[in-house]
């Protein structure tokens, strides 16, 4: 809820909104261009100051259109905070990074101690401007959910629909708008935190607008040499073999659940060969659905289910039963995980992003080359780009593929487990990041912020600004959740 500053007088408005601005000296307080007004963050007990601030879409032109940006910032709550904010630049590409702002503020209570949080919309995003496309919503029927139909009509109407110059909204671009936001709200300096595609866009914004980063956290790295989709078979084959090594290395796991990987590959081939007709009861309504499930239908479920560990340890289970015929823990555990994903989920801005930076490079020859042999396959990958042969492609700069190259102190985390983004893609940003620290977290998929010891670094690396010093022991004794043995839960 937004409350109007006018109306309440600056010494009302500190006691009972807790402002920490109102606390600091007048030197402390940035100079800002922006309107803030106190606003709360669904679910946060602590303030927090919301506006907008409008760009042109055109840059370059510098007329037509303009993209309103949501900003939100959370103020530090020392009386006189350090000047350089932390500033999220968020996953996808399509998530908005002030939706995600009731998520993170929690997650970065150490760092908001003495710095503000910054969080900004990228244009296409969340509340600015965002290029909604949603072929299959959470809510379509089980059928569609699993279906792998390329749905090119709605993807044309999609395009038809927006009010925006798609060609806009790549990343070099939206990385010149966090450059103008934080001159608008007065900062100096950022203290960047990349989480998945936000690392491609914090590596460009440290190559564009170097002396105004004063550290880096980059979260499931994506370095310029990451292609996506390309890889995602390859990266999400190993995430799943490490899921069965560690099965057959847990006593429990592996009288429980014997074969599964010779089962597993068994039932890929079925798939295959012909899809699987069942009725399933709908795992909210309770309503049976007529369901087809193709190998490509199931694999791409599957693939969502590796990027959190918590949900990788029912795998087994749900693995089990599906070679059984039984596939209503699939369908559950999917239909549990998909639906507050898509709600912060820009497919427009995805396609504007990849169709203009990655897909160029991807050819169907590489496709086959990195996805041989693996359980997902070609057309898992393939897909993903089609709506590319008809979506505007923005320009790029000549030299964007290539390393980001800097001396900004950079802590790079990985997740051991993670199936998109692993460990090798960080030490692949790490070779031309000259004063970085890579730390990989055992036992931890996509996203390492959610674990204690890691929260703690990164707010110590931010603290000190700078890796000297800094003691990467985060992960000792971490391993993978459990495997449950039922749906009771894992063996006590």
């Amino acid at each position: 809820m937004r409350v109007p500053a006018s109306r309440i007088l600056p010494a009302l408005l500190c006691a009972l909104l807790l402002l920490s601005s109102c606390t600091r000296s007048a030197g402390a307080e940035p100079a800002r261009k922006v309107a803030l007004t106190p606003c709360r963050l669904e679910g946060v007990g602590r303030q927090a100051l919301c506006g907008t601030h409008e760009v042109w879409e055109d840059r370059a032109a510098k007329k037509g259109r303009k993209v309103a940006l949501k900003v939100v910032v959370v103020p530090a709550l020392a009386s006189s905070p350090e000047p350089d904010p932390l500033v999220l630049l968020a996953g996808g590409p399509g998530q908005g990074a002030a939706k995600l702002a009731r998520h993170m503020v929690p997650i970065l209570d150490r760092i908001q101690r003495n710095r503000d949080l910054l969080f900004v919309d990228q244009r296409g995003t969340g509340d600015s401007g965002s290029l909604e496309c949603d072929p299959v919503p959470p809510d379509a029927p089980l059928a569609k959910q699993f279906d792998t139909n390329y749905y090119e009509e709605e993807f044309r109407k999609c395009l038809a629909s927006y009010d925006a110059d798609v060609r806009q909204y790549t990343t070099p671009i939206a990385m010149d708008d966090l450059d103008e936001v934080r001159e608008a709200l007065g900062y100096e300096k950022l203290n960047l935190y990349g989480v998945s595609y936000g690392t491609r866009a914090a590596l460009v914004y440290m190559r564009q607008h170097p002396e105004h980063v004063r550290s880096a956290i980059l979260e499931g790295v994506a370095p310029m040499s990451l292609l996506l989709p390309l890889y995602v078979a390859r990266d999400s084959q190993r995430a799943l073999d490490l899921l069965f090594t560690h099965c057959e290395q847990d006593a429990q796991c592996a009288k429980r659940y014997p074969e599964l990987r010779g089962r597993f590959d068994a039932m890929l081939t079925q798939l295959q060969q012909a899809p699987v007709r069942t009725r399933v009861e709908h795992p909210l309504t309770g309503v049976p659905e007529d369901l087809t499930l193709t190998r490509d239908g199931f694999t791409a479920v599957l693939r969502g289910l590796l990027y959190m560990p918590e949900a990788a340890s029912l795998l087994p289970l749900v693995l089990d039963r599906a070679t059984q015929g039984d596939w209503r823990p699939l369908v559950a555990i999917h239909q549990g995980m998909s639906g507050s994903f898509n709600r912060n989920m820009s497919q427009g801005m995805f396609l504007s992003v990849v169709c203009a930076e990655d897909a160029p490079h991807i050819s169907s020859e590489a496709i086959a080359r990195e996805a041989k042999g693996t359980w997902m396959g070609e057309a898992g990958v393939s897909t993903m780009l089609l709506p590319c042969a008809f979506w505007p492609r923005g320009e790029l700069p000549k030299d964007y593929r290539e390393p980001v190259k800097s001396d900004v102190p950079v802590l790079l985390l990985s997740g051991e487990l993670d199936p998109v983004t692993p460990p090798s893609w960080a030490e692949d940003a790490k070779r031309t990041l000259t004063h970085s620290l890579h730390v990989t977290l055992p036992g931890v998929g996509h996203g390492t912020s959610s674990i204690g010891c890691a929260r703690a670094l990164m707010a110590d690396f931010v603290a000190r600004g700078s890796v000297e010093g800094l003691a990467p022991k985060c992960g000792e004794g971490l391993k993978r959740p459990p495997f449950f043995t039922s749906f009771a839960g894992p063996v006590p």
